[in-house]
């Protein structure tokens, strides 16, 4: 215990003391890997499963709806407990965050076990209302169904590698999250193809890869020691913990339901203009989540930054990490976005052959690499506000881009311009959205200023007059 203590201490002393600009980047380094590393994966299980034909191919994409639901809670609990536990630590109050995250891990399990539950007993009419045709719902209902069977472990290891960054330990969350990735892309194949299994080895390799990076994130939070895992530290859930979970939490339950909410309304924006416009628009969101993942990343590293530093009151950190992190994500998009402007035929020709996929995806890859820097203020500015504990600002924020926004977008632009409608309906979203960024900016920013004024007059009431 008293090791724990030391550790604890140690990440405090890094977190508040250590200058801000290397600290960040210490940070935001394992996240961007990490985020990279597992958007590979998803290509290559798109590679391996769509060999096996058309229908089997669809049943991927009917799972994003059931992937998103898990995506969402693991996401939701990890924000949730992270925010309060890096509040916890720098007020120096460790056991609230041991039991915050215990008691994490306990109602993240419970939820994943009710989706996994629910969702085979409904998982037919949860195909059909995804989308699926009868061609396709037979492939769905295996691949999701066994998808199920690891939802629990799925959303926990989301939500116990949210934890280990919030507590300042990205690299221990690197490590686990590569680890299940890596095993999964080479365990894949082995089940597909050599043993035989078809959509099912895809979804069974998921599944075991899922419960390794389980395990070790266990392993590793134990090993680090800052909030060990332990039966002593369960507690009945409180209002209060209850209302700290949703308060951190909410804005990215939204954020990952709305990204199911952004890729039907671009898909079915497209659907009249054709296959071949569906299919751009979806190499094109691939290109780009590259640079959404880097500014991801970025805001990752800065959030155990805030969490650390609002608990200790030391607000100024916050905002040179603030003004940092959002130069740093703008710089790093924009060039990447030289780059996926300068090479747009040829990035999307990695994807498809198909000239009209290659005229379509050019035109809307490079229209948005001007946009995409624009973002990460956005980003920066919602990890900020969700972080600080301001919910409903920073779900507003987050479903902007993802629908609030897009969804307007959608019905007017491609009515009144036709398919370049379509193609400008993304990076048009992501300046509104920054517009929308600034008064949101400024506000928590002043916010932050008044806090500070207000912590320094009660200290300084509190000292003895001599």
């Amino acid at each position: 215990m008293n090791e724990g203590k030391d550790t604890a201490a140690a990440k405090y002393r890094q977190m508040t003391e250590e200058p801000i600009r290397p600290l960040i980047l210490s940070l935001a380094a394992p996240s961007i890997i990490s985020n990279l590393v597992t958007s590979i994966y998803n290509l290559c299980d798109t590679f391996f499963v769509g060999s096996l034909g058309t229908s089997a191919e669809g049943a991927i994409g009917i799972s994003f709806v059931v992937m998103t639901a898990i995506q969402a809670v693991g996401f939701g609990m990890g924000q949730g407990t992270g925010n309060a536990i890096s509040r916890f630590l720098g007020a120096r109050d460790r056991e609230r965050a041991c039991i915050m995250a215990t008691n994490g891990l306990a109602i993240t399990l419970l939820l994943g076990t009710l989706i996994a539950i629910l969702g085979n007993v409904f998982i037919e009419p949860i195909c059909i209302v995804a989308g699926s045709t009868d061609t396709i719902l037979p492939y769905a209902k295996t691949f999701i169904g066994i998808i199920l069977l690891g939802a629990p472990f799925m959303c926990s290891s989301l939500m116990l590698n949210m934890q280990l960054r919030f507590e300042g330990e990205a690299l221990h969350s690197m490590i686990a999250i590569m680890t299940g990735a890596i095993i999964n892309i080479a365990l894949e194949p082995l089940l597909i193809y050599v043993v035989g299994l078809g959509i099912a080895g895809s979804a069974i390799a998921t599944v075991i890869c899922q419960f390794i990076s389980f395990c070790i994130l266990v392993w590793q939070i134990q090993r680090v020691g800052i909030t060990p895992l332990s039966p002593r530290w369960l507690r009945r859930p409180t209002r209060a913990m209850v209302a700290r979970i949703v308060n951190g939490g909410l804005p990215s339950f939204v954020r990952q339901c709305m990204l199911g909410v952004a890729t039907t309304l671009l898909n079915e924006a497209a659907r009249p203009f054709g296959d071949a416009a569906i299919a751009a628009l979806a190499v094109v969101q691939r290109i780009a989540s590259i640079g959404n993942y880097v500014q991801i990343g970025i805001g990752q590293g800065f959030q155990p930054v805030i969490g650390y530093n609002y608990g200790a009151k030391l607000y100024e950190r916050i905002r040179a990490g603030y003004r940092f992190s959002v130069r740093t994500a703008f710089v790093a998009v924009a060039l990447l976005g030289v780059v996926t402007c300068a090479f747009a035929p040829q990035l999307i020709g990695l994807f498809s052959g198909n000239p009209e996929v290659l005229d379509i995806g050019t035109l809307a890859l490079r229209v948005e690499s001007f946009t995409l820097p624009l973002t990460g203020t956005a980003m920066i500015t919602n990890f900020l506000l969700q972080t600080t504990g301001r919910m409903w600002r920073a779900t507003i924020l987050g479903a902007c881009r993802l629908g609030l926004v897009l969804g307007p977008v959608v019905l007017v632009l491609p009515p009144l311009l036709g398919l370049l409608g379509v193609q400008l309906a993304q990076p048009v979203t992501d300046v509104v959205t920054f517009l929308v960024t600034i008064p949101m900016a400024w506000s928590i920013l002043r916010e932050l200023a008044a806090e500070e004024h207000e912590s320094k007059r009660a200290s300084s009431a509190t000292v003895p007059a001599r």
